[in-house]
């Protein structure tokens, strides 16, 4: 019987052969933390008052969740992160600005193929894009790493999702991870390993592989991969990034599940609130007025999100009574857009454009809602409060359904304004 790529891996870094549902113990290649390093600072200084960071090397610091700092506490935070990189050695720190921790760390190169990369954040899965075992991981079993360098995982039995046929006009890769998330329910994958198979993932272009990657964990994935093809082998290497230790399933592997989409077949959808699941097409959706449209987030705030925005604003107005707030996801991003002309294109439209960051997606700064208020965000999640306000109400849509909806002030199907 073949083997699955979270099988190859584990194996490899246990040195031995595994089989799921057994327990391993590996050392992962990168442990990645963004603001909430300074909580995991003081877990970690209860473990070793005196000591250092057993392998500084495999260290990355972001800071992107609160950016600029909006509180004292916040600067105070990102002061003691400061002192503690430096302190310690920590070349991979990258301060307030760069940009979110899941677009920085692809751009800096550290997402290498094939190696096993764990952060305490949920979203960490979105380098599986990458081809990596990507895992999100909470803040005590970070500080355990940085004292150890060593965690222990399960191996998940896999999911393989195979996908044929080319998306429509207005439809992307949101929409369909959305779907899948709808159709499999926000636990159908849990502590799974999710495998994108078929001949049209070779259609698929990294940032919508990011996508998909990083809405694994809303159906409870461990990890969400993709195949070391060309568009991934081709990236990396620009980035300077060694691809020896790729892997990916053999043919013969033997999976928990197989779920078949037809790319022709999808359409706009929404996640309504309060769940990821809560998935509707944007045609069946009753009229659903809006104050707010938010563009970005680790998700959806890379180049293409913000042009596609662009192009179905461009010369056009956004609804008077919708505030539309965009945020890039890298400076990297943020200044490409701007020689692309898009972020012009937006602001003469009407909207807000953000420092590169997280902002309002977990209700921290910079647009949060007032009680009784909608928005629509190409965010990962609409739990009620992500926002800030447990009053109001938050609907998951692609940056083309958010241009559309900015445009009418309603809830719309991108189709209809082609």
């Amino acid at each position: 019987m073949g083997k699955t790529f979270a099988q190859k891996v584990l194996e490899r870094a246990a040195g031995r052969l595994v089989k799921p549902g057994e327990i391993v113990f590996a050392e992962p290649d990168l442990i990645m933390s963004h603001d909430n390093t300074a909580a995991i600072i003081d877990k970690f200084r209860t473990i070793l008052p005196e000591g250092n960071v057993r392998y500084p090397e495999r260290l990355a610091v972001v800071l992107d969740h609160v950016v600029p700092a909006a509180t004292c506490k916040n600067a105070a935070d990102h002061a003691k992160i400061r002192e503690f990189v430096e302190e310690q050695g920590i070349e991979n720190f990258y301060d307030a600005g760069t940009g979110i921790c899941h677009q920085v760390v692809p751009e800096m190169g550290l997402t290498l193929p094939g190696t096993i990369i764990v952060g305490s954040d949920s979203h960490t899965c979105t380098y599986g894009a990458f081809n990596c075992f990507a895992a999100g991981i909470d803040r005590t079993e970070t500080a355990g790493l940085w004292v150890t360098g060593r965690t222990w995982f399960v191996v998940p039995e896999t999911i393989s999702i195979e996908l044929s046929g080319f998306f429509g006009e207005r439809v992307s890769a949101k929409d369909l991870i959305l779907t899948i998330i709808g159709d499999l329910g926000a636990a159908g994958a849990n502590y799974k390993a999710v495998e994108f198979h078929g001949h049209s993932v070779s259609t698929l272009r990294l940032f919508e592989r990011m996508t998909i990657a990083n809405m694994g964990v809303e159906m409870g994935a461990k990890l969400t991969v993709f195949p070391p093809d060309r568009n991934v082998m081709g990236y990396v290497r620009d980035r300077g990034v060694d691809s020896k230790r790729s892997a990916w399933s053999d043919s013969d592997a033997e999976f928990y599940t197989v779920h078949e989409y037809d790319l022709s077949r999808i359409v706009p959808v929404v996640a309504r609130p309060h769940s990821v699941d809560n998935v509707v097409p944007v045609e069946e959706l009753e009229p659903t007025r809006i104050d707010q449209i938010f563009l970005g987030t680790c998700t959806n705030g890379r180049l293409e999100d913000l042009g596609t925005a662009a192009e179905m604003l461009e010369g056009g107005r956004i609804d008077p009574s919708v505030r539309m707030v965009v945020a890039p996801a890298s400076r990297e991003v943020y200044l490409a857009a701007l020689k692309q002309g898009a972020l012009q294109i937006l602001l003469e439209a009407g909207a807000m454009v953000l420092p590169p960051g997280c902002g309002p997606c977990l209700g921290a700064h910079q647009g949060v809602l007032a009680p009784g208020e909608r928005c629509l965000s190409t965010a990962n999640r609409n739990f009620r409060g992500r926002m800030g306000e447990p009053e109001s109400e938050i609907f998951l849509a692609s940056p083309e359904t958010a241009a559309a909806s900015a445009l009418t002030g309603y809830i719309t199907d991108p189709r209809e304004v082609m």
